[in-house]
């Protein structure tokens, strides 16, 4: 039934079009650049199709490229942790996680204690930065948890929570405010197609001319802007997912809470076939249990 395939080929595709480098795929399979070429070279042969632009000094996918990538290093993922799991070492009991610096501070940090009660042979790392992870590429990332309006349709995907930007502040900032026009804390956000002239956009529906005579005060993270909010510097606009445990401790209060701007929503996300790894299908299963 496989005895057609190449699969020294198949193998030498895969690394070469998850690191975008015949030289990379050439040093992870401990062979020669040429031989990495060759075995491409044979491969689109056999196929007949390119798999592979040649440009100067990179190479990218074709269409046709792309779409064998990514049903192989599925099928090649999934292979390896079968071959993983019956292995005397517990390689199953590893989990890397993928997602931002506030999300991480302000939500799921506070809350994975009770991952770890639940789950103590689970040893977890979490990798957090602005920059997005691409999945199919980087094979360390078990997991990522996103924000955006929409999933990538190529990832297996569950949608944790929908939020909405309101106003908050310390409980003596919230009552000031009602007497006098607040100073106004705000973020400067990594990707403005997702949350654009927020507190613009809050003014407007609450009727408040604050912006004309308030002193903003800017951050370049929403855990900044919190601790900010918590010192009494100022009302924060922020995300309601992301304030829930300053709310919950009494640290913040809201201010005007009928009054929100709607935002995107968190998502978990994993290369199809990774959700049934044991640590990634009980996070899966965990994280929607917080969620609610």
């Amino acid at each position: 039934m496989f005895a057609s395939l190449p699969l020294n080929a198949l193998r030498a595709f895969e690394s070469a079009a998850r690191q975008q480098s015949f030289k990379a795929a050439a040093n992870e399979l401990a062979v020669t650049p040429t031989a990495i070429s060759h075995q491409i070279r044979g491969l689109e042969t056999w196929l007949g199709m390119p798999l592979f632009e040649r440009l100067p000094r990179q190479v990218r996918l074709t269409d046709g490229g792309e779409r064998l990538f990514r049903s192989l290093h599925g099928a090649l993922l999934e292979v390896a942790q079968s071959v993983d799991s019956l292995r005397p070492q517990l390689s199953a009991s590893q989990l890397t996680v993928s997602t931002t610096p506030a999300f991480a501070a302000l939500w799921l940090v506070p809350r994975l204690g009770r991952f770890y009660a639940a789950q103590p042979h689970i040893r977890m790392r979490l990798d957090t930065s602005c920059t997005v992870v691409d999945l199919h590429q980087d094979a360390s990332i078990d997991l990522a948890i996103r924000y955006g309006f929409e999933a990538d349709g190529s990832l297996h995907g569950r949608r944790l929570f929908e939020e909405h930007f309101a106003v908050y502040g310390a409980p003596e900032q919230v009552e000031r405010a009602t007497r006098q026009t607040p100073s106004l804390i705000s973020v400067q956000w990594h990707n403005s197609m997702l949350y654009a002239q927020g507190w613009e956009a809050w003014c407007a529906q609450a009727g408040e001319d604050w912006l004309s005579k308030a002193a903003i005060r800017e951050y370049d993270d929403e855990h900044f802007a919190l601790q900010a909010a918590i010192a009494g510097q100022g009302l924060v606009l922020a995300s309601s997912i992301l304030v829930s445990q300053s709310l919950a401790s009494g640290l913040l209060r809201p201010y005007r809470a009928e009054i929100g701007v709607p935002g995107a929503g968190y998502s978990a996300l994993c290369v199809p076939g990774r959700e049934r790894h044991p640590p990634v299908r009980a996070f899966f299963d965990w994280l929607a249990e917080e969620a609610g």
